[in-house]
């Protein structure tokens, strides 16, 4: 829902669209400011606050008159254009002739004095739209983000605890309800079972091959076939595949993309 301030030197006309706003249902909170000093004032308490702030404090849009005293709504909009974070910007004025201008500087719309209620709520559903999708946009990249960072295992060494990336560990090896992490550094001791990892790591391309072990796909080295026993090279280390294994590690080396 939209955090609103509107801005007018009027106090009849900045009554009513504050009744008009809040009276919109996807309209979260709305406050008045009398002149551009008050407004900046607002805004400037949530930028104050910082990233810690509340989310009440914030601000959205600014629905912005264009003829008051002092600082006007155009010299307003560019200041606002300059901060880091700015709101959005709805113009709403009795003169057409600065439509040009408030387009210019990004405004999301333009709406004539006096207000009617149905081109209010157009206005609020456009800017209700693009902080949605600018929200759902901001989500996607921190999901991004967080799919290409490496995960990490804390293991503790001496009293120290470190931290290993899992794209490090070759293959990792059951030790009752403990698991050792095998990487071309050494190996470390992690008290967590062996079955966790697997469900854990499953999409990060780790397999299991035996009751005893689980292999990083892309680590195998080679696959072989002696007798009726299959086993795996990774590294230094040749480890058994059980046969309940067998066929599923084989459909899974077939279809790996080569290098």
């Amino acid at each position: 829902m939209l955090r609103v301030l509107a801005v007018d030197d009027e106090a009849p006309a900045l009554g009513e669209l504050l009744y008009l706003l809040r009276a919109d249902p996807r309209v979260r909170s709305a406050e008045g400011a009398s002149d551009a000093t008050e407004a900046l004032r607002r805004l400037g308490r949530a930028v104050d606050a910082g990233p810690d702030r509340d989310e009440a404090d914030g601000v959205d849009v600014v629905f912005l008159d264009i003829h008051m005293p002092g600082l006007g709504g155009l010299d307003l909009a560019r200041l606002l254009g300059g901060s880091a974070r700015p709101p959005l910007i709805v113009f709403v004025t009795a003169h057409e002739g600065f439509a040009v201008q408030a387009f210019d500087l990004e405004a999301v719309d333009y709406v004539l004095k006096p207000v009617r209620r149905e081109r209010l709520a157009e206005a609020v559903r456009r800017v209700h739209d693009l902080v949605h999708a600018t929200s759902q946009a901001a989500q996607a990249a921190q999901a991004a983000q967080a799919d290409r960072t490496p995960e990490q295992i804390p293991v503790e060494l001496g009293g120290v605890t470190r931290f290993v990336p899992v794209d490090d560990i070759a293959y990792v090896e059951a030790q009752g309800d403990y698991a050792r992490l095998h990487t071309g550094q050494g190996s470390h001791l992690v008290r967590i079972p062996l079955s966790t990892l697997e469900e854990r790591w499953a999409g990060r391309g780790f397999v299991r091959i035996h009751r005893s072990h689980l292999v990083a796909l892309a680590r195998i080295d080679e696959l072989r076939v002696d007798s009726g026993a299959t086993s795996v090279r990774v590294g230094a280390a040749e480890l058994a595949v059980s046969r309940r294994h067998a066929r599923h590690l084989r459909d899974l080396l077939t279809r790996r993309p080569a290098g």
